[in-house]
């Protein structure tokens, strides 16, 4: 099958073409409407029992779309396995024995390739599913452009530089986001995804003991949380995987508390804690605490904006049938 052929039902109505070629494609709410309509019901049908299952999925499922968007586009190349032509990137530094829900994601997409076959890609099932599991923890519902195809490759290298770390200086951050075509905006409203899910100690272990070298905890890091912390993950290499709440106080639970945390020193990550000391971020935190409504509209809006990154439409890649490997 040749990679790059692509139904034409599937095209959005409104892709301009060119001397007769296709040039330039939107995505589309509408896109799989004729040619797949279950799919939405599908991937609610994959979400809903997973996170019932464990109610860590959800945030496991929206930090995977992220992760995809972040490196290279929406493209689904985060789910692609290691090959004799390209090493992929779920064995990069930040995703190594960390992101997860590969196999919720397999299991949707055969699911969808029974209704619809070769038809969906697994970019946008990774989009659809990352909604759902926001909005079955409370969290918004939005709509999303679809029409992402796959892409042919991965890259570890790429994923190594362009997925934010934790200990990460915020303009570094920023700087990541922003080369994505997104703004600082963003990068407050959708560090605001954290109010739901865990991280593993070693991502913040050395807030606990050696903050920036000094020998000694955060001083910024809030006593009791400290005591807490402490306690999950002393100070040893074998409690490096162990797991704390990035929002303790409703964990499961896709609300505005992550601000509150924040601005009570009770921020998990260093990169949370550091949108106090901005004075530019630290007003938008104020200001989803103060009007948690404005958060969750304002995290559909980012959320959208995400999804489009570096997208791939028209001819270009390929609608895998399977999600790990390409056609």
């Amino acid at each position: 099958m040749n990679q790059r052929s692509h139904k034409v039902s599937t095209i959005p109505l409104f892709c301009f073409l060119f001397l007769s070629r296709l040039v330039f494609c939107q995505l589309d709410y509408r896109f799989y409407d004729s040619t797949c309509p279950s799919l939405t019901n599908i991937v609610k049908l994959g979400v809903w029992p997973a996170i019932s299952n464990e109610t860590r999925m959800a945030a496991s499922l929206l930090r995977l779309h992220f992760h995809d968007c972040i490196v290279n586009g929406c493209d689904g190349s985060l789910l692609l396995d290691d090959s004799s032509a390209f090493k992929g990137e779920k064995n990069a530094s930040p995703n190594r024995n960390s992101v997860r829900g590969f196999e919720v994601i397999d299991t949707i997409k055969a699911n969808v390739e029974k209704a619809c076959p070769s038809t969906v890609s697994c970019a946008d099932i990774l989009a659809l599913a990352a909604r759902e599991a926001v909005s079955l923890t409370g969290g918004p519902f939005w709509s999303v452009p679809l029409g992402r195809r796959d892409s042919l490759t991965a890259s570890e290298s790429a994923a190594n530089t362009q997925i934010p770390f934790p200990f990460e200086p915020l303009d570094n951050i920023t700087a990541k986001f922003t080369s994505k075509g997104l703004e600082m905006k963003d990068v407050v409203v959708l560090s605001g995804a954290h109010t739901i899910g865990f991280a593993q100690c070693f991502t913040f272990k050395p807030r606990l003991f050696n903050f920036d070298g000094s020998g000694n905890p955060d001083p910024i890091l809030d006593s009791s949380m400290l005591s807490s912390l402490r306690n999950v993950c002393p100070n040893q290499v074998d409690s490096d995987s162990n797991l704390a709440p990035l929002d303790a106080v409703t964990a499961n639970k896709f609300d505005n508390f992550y601000f509150k945390n924040i601005a009570n020193n009770s921020g998990l990550l260093q990169s949370d804690q550091a949108l106090m000391r901005d004075n530019r971020t630290a007003a938008m935190v104020n200001y989803y605490i103060k009007f948690p409504f404005l958060f969750l509209k304002d995290f559909e809006v980012s959320m959208e904006k995400l999804s489009k990154v570096g997208v791939l439409t028209g001819k270009d890649g390929q609608i895998r049938k399977n999600c790990r490997v390409v056609n």
